[in-house]
């Protein structure tokens, strides 16, 4: 038997930061310039140029979970209020409803794109306006790096006058329609944790078309402090201000990005050529309003993830990978299954359970080259 090749014995992720000479050129010239803290030239420009890309004004925070919870103050959300969100997602979506003391109350997801079901939220919304207790916000999540439904949830949403925080974490480069992601709801967020579309190692950002509701969540950011030249704070702030440093390389990765949705979407286009005919198998569904009409991008590629006739083949298939070293995760588990929410309200269809229950999310960093995805295709055609 050969031994392991160097390429064999490397791990593939699942989406590791794509980070290179003009991350590190952007990092070196905030540390030579100084700006060592939550404050700086960087950060200005960072949210400047956030604010060309999505043509609304932008604050960047620590975290997008940060962003959630500002952005729920921001809205209006208040201890004891009941907040819409998606169930089939990142714990970050809901846990930042209860940072506001507000209680999650969970919608299921519809099959063209897995994004929040507009049928079951105008149900839930019906009903809980007949029983005379609306919700004080509606979080749906663009899911994998494209967006929900918002032609139907926005309509739905302003009859009940709900305002809605459009979670792209997973989004940013995609687009609703001709829109930029973000910006199809009220308030938008977004997140560069390590893993996302660009990165800032860790943090986030809101985004508003409202500039004196940006420059409220930026005040309330840096601890609420007011412009005296002692301590004088009026309000409960929080300390979720983004670094200069940071800022610094997200401005390096915000001006690659259309680079690295271009190659996401390419190594989806490789996977799909390849796997594409496997019975048994399909890969998430692109939506009408993901296309990327007009020239747009549509779908950003975030993770290529693909579902299974049934659980055990797709186990048996993570299994093979993992065999292999290569990581794969199956699809989000719905937060109405997650034991810490066992206790709060869902309307639910079945869908995300079964999502969870088959799907897989592969290797789809844009640091990988095209020898990496030929490798965990002919893996998972082993596995299958």
């Amino acid at each position: 038997m050969n031994a392991p090749t160097d390429d064999e014995l490397r791990r593939i992720l699942l989406s590791q930061p794509d980070v290179g000479p003009a991350e590190r050129a952007a990092l070196l010239r905030a540390f030579d310039d100084g700006w060592i803290a939550p404050v700086g030239p960087e950060i200005d420009a960072f949210e400047a140029e956030l604010g060309e890309w999505s043509g609304w004004s932008a604050v960047a925070l620590s975290s997008g979970s940060a962003a959630l919870h500002l952005a729920l103050l921001a809205v209006g959300v208040e201890p004891g209020d009941d907040v819409l969100v998606s169930s089939f997602t990142f714990a970050a979506s809901a846990n930042a409803v209860t940072y506001a003391g507000a209680r999650p109350r969970f919608v299921d997801s519809e099959t063209t794109s897995w994004n929040m079901s507009p049928d079951l939220l105008a149900e839930e919304l019906r009903a809980m306006g007949d029983a005379g207790r609306l919700p004080a916000a509606v979080i749906p999540v663009d899911l994998y790096g494209q967006c929900a439904d918002y032609d139907r949830i926005m309509p739905i949403c302003a009859e009940y006058g709900v305002p809605v925080i459009q979670d792209a974490a997973e989004a940013l480069g995609a687009s609703h329609g001709t829109q930029p992601a973000g910006t199809s709801g009220d308030i938008g967020v977004y997140s560069f944790n390590g893993n996302k579309i660009i990165t800032t190692s860790g943090g986030g950002a809101l985004i508003s078309p409202d500039p004196d509701i940006a420059q409220r969540v930026r005040y309330l950011s840096t601890q609420a402090r007011q412009p005296a030249v002692h301590y004088e704070h009026t309000d409960i702030g929080f300390n979720y201000r983004m670094s200069n440093l940071l800022a610094a390389l997200g401005r390096a990765q915000l001006g690659r990005l259309i680079e690295l949705v271009a190659r996401r979407r390419a190594i989806n286009d490789r996977y799909r050529a390849a796997l594409g005919g496997v019975d048994g198998m399909d890969f998430m569904p692109v939506a009408p309003w993901s296309t990327g009409a007009g020239g747009h991008v549509g779908w950003n590629g975030w993770l290529t993830c693909v579902v299974f006739d049934d659980a055990a083949r797709r186990d048996r298939v993570q299994h093979t990978l993992d065999q292999a070293n290569i990581e794969s995760r199956p699809l989000w588990k719905p937060m109405h299954m997650q034991p810490v929410f066992a206790d709060v309200p869902a309307r639910v269809d079945g869908t995300s359970e079964r999502l969870f229950a088959t799907g897989l999310c592969l290797p789809s960093g844009s640091v990988l080259n095209d020898a990496d995805i030929d490798r965990v295709i002919e893996v998972m055609l082993g596995g299958l």
